[in-house]
């Protein structure tokens, strides 16, 4: 009789993370990364230096990982959702009238 043998999903509901980044992160890295790769190419085909293009690609993705990073960290994996929605929601209410309340 053959025993079986079970491995448990212990990340069952946890969002995903690789090397620290969180959820969206993630996909925002790699966007940048595909734009970089697409900006290297424009720059090459219109004729600038490569070591140049190298050099302003490799700086442009320094700061692009920085700052993914650093907003992950900030916000984790609904905070920047969250201080999106804040900001939509006004300061305050005025109203001129009491009409409303009346019925």
């Amino acid at each position: 009789m053959a025993v079986s043998v079970y491995q448990i999903n212990k990340g069952i509901n946890k969002s995903i993370e690789f090397k620290g980044l969180k959820a969206q992160y993630i996909w925002y890295l790699g966007g940048g990364g595909v734009s970089l790769m697409i900006v290297f190419a424009i720059l090459y085909i219109m004729g600038i230096p490569s070591i140049m293009c190298i050099g302003i690609i490799a700086g442009s993705g320094t700061v692009l990982v920085v700052k993914i990073y650093k907003m992950s960290n900030t916000y984790g994996e609904h905070g920047m959702m969250k201080a999106l929605a804040r900001k939509q929601l006004p300061k305050n209410i005025r109203v001129n009238s009491r009409g409303i309340f009346i019925i």
